[in-house]
Order: C-alpha cells, then structure tokens, then sequence
C-alpha cells in the first residue's frame, strides 16, 4: 500500500491508544446522557429514542474498540512471523475479517449518526420538504458504504498496495465526502431553524442572554466536521494517518451525537 509519513503498524498502535481514551470519555458523556434522561422522570416521560440511540451508539463503539484490540493482537503478536509480509502487510491487508468488522461498524455507526440529525432537523422545522435533500444524501452514504466494504472484501493484492489511487481509495474517498456533505447540510439546517427561532424568542425577553443550545451544537458539529475533514486531507496526501483519524471518529460519535 502507498503511504507517507507513518507505517501502518504504528498507525494501528495509536489509532487504539487515542479510541481507548476517546472511548472512556465518551462512557462518561453516555452516563450523563442517560442520568438527564431519566433524573427525577417518570418512564413515559423519559425521551426514548434518544436513549435508545445513544445505548446503541455506545455499544457500537464498545464492539469497534474490542475488535481493533483482537486486530492489534492478531497483527503484532499472532501472526506477525507466519502472514507473509509481517505485521505491516497483514494490516494492509483488507479482506482480513476483523478489518472488515471494524469498517462495517465505523459504517453502522455513520449511518445512525446521520440519521439522528437529520431526523432533528425534521423535529425542529417540522416539514418532510426539509430534509428530503439529506435523506437522498443519507442514501447516498448507504450505497457507498456497501460498495466499500464489498471491495474491501474483494481486493486484491495490486489494488491494496496502491490503496489511495485504486478502486478502494476511490470508494472510501466518496464515503467520506458523502457524509461531511450530508452531515454539514443537515446540522446547518437544524443550526439556522434553532437561530431563527431563538431571534424571534428573543424579542419578547426583557434580559438578552447568550443562545446555549446554539453554541453546544455549533461546537459539536465543528468537532465531529474537522475530524472528517482531517480523514480527507489524509487521503488527499495519501497519508496512513487516516486509519488513526477513522478509529478517532468512532469514539467522537458518540458524545457529539448525544450533543446534537
């Protein structure tokens, strides 16, 4: 596989260090989640779907988290003086079903968190008409996501060493700008219904104060939009510091989802 800068195994390491502190963090911002939820509710006043995503979401990090350590594992200390090539060639090496695991999860994971926000763009304009631009967008991310893995899956060894400019780079390019697309439409839509309601709120107060949820949203968009748009500028210079950037999402996910 063309790469620049840092070797694949080294990449592996620290993608899994950064997931691992990542991913406590977001235990803890799913533990606040679910304390507001439910404090001092009655159960059928406690907003269901959100938990119910959030739990999924947690517990998907939770099943990407284990299976990259098995990956670690398998790569650096199972099969690293028996898969021909070594530890670097096995991590290269995509059709591996625990790097295929992984993917499928980070896809799953995407796709759900997507799906939240546009789904509160549709709660907060009340309007099918709205979000009908990011539902086609989200499909989109669907159909890329599919063809990815099936290629990923069925790679061969040319294509894998020449990642970036083959097929596979191709695919995973257009997953990644298919969800920063989708994801900066529909948080700007959610984003401008919640100022403009906001400013008209604002002219009956006596005391202007600052817009909170604006800003907790703004920020957690921004987060979770530099950390796809550093995965493109990996890609752009063919660099393996985009499976560390990849791994990291998966642990943002979580708790810039739950603030969305």
């Amino acid at each position: 596989m063309a790469s620049r800068h840092i070797p694949l195994d080294a990449a592996v390491i620290m993608s899994t260090v950064l997931e691992g502190i990542l991913y406590g963090f977001s235990v803890l911002m799913f533990i606040g989640t679910i304390w507001i939820f439910t404090y001092k509710r009655r159960v059928r006043d406690i907003n269901w779907p959100i938990a119910v995503v959030a739990t999924l979401l947690l517990v998907l990090s939770t099943a990407h988290i284990v299976i990259n350590i098995i990956y670690l594992e398998d790569g650096l200390v199972r099969y690293r003086n028996t898969f021909p090539g070594g530890p670097q060639a096995f991590f290269a090496y995509t059709p591996q079903a625990t790097f295929l695991a992984k993917s499928a999860i980070y896809i799953l994971q995407t796709l759900v968190g997507d799906g939240v926000v546009i789904y509160r763009c549709y709660v907060v304009w009340r309007s099918i008409w709205v979000i009908i631009i990011p539902c086609i967008m989200w499909c989109g991310v669907a159909g890329c996501s599919v063809c990815m893995v099936y290629f990923f899956s069925q790679a061969s060894i040319s294509e894998i060493e020449n990642f970036f400019t083959s097929k596979l780079g191709h695919w995973v390019a257009a997953f990644l700008s298919s969800t920063l697309a989708t994801n900066l439409l529909s948080t700007g839509l959610l984003a401008y219904r919640i100022w403009t309601i906001e400013r008209k709120v604002s002219t009956f107060r006596t005391v202007k104060g600052r817009v909170p949820i604006l800003r907790m949203l703004m920020d957690a968009a921004i987060l979770y939009s530099a950390a796809l748009c550093s995965s493109l500028i990996s890609f752009a210079l063919s660099n393996d510091g985009l499976f560390v950037v990849a791994d990291v999402v998966i642990s943002l996910l979580t708790p810039v989802i739950e603030n969305l």
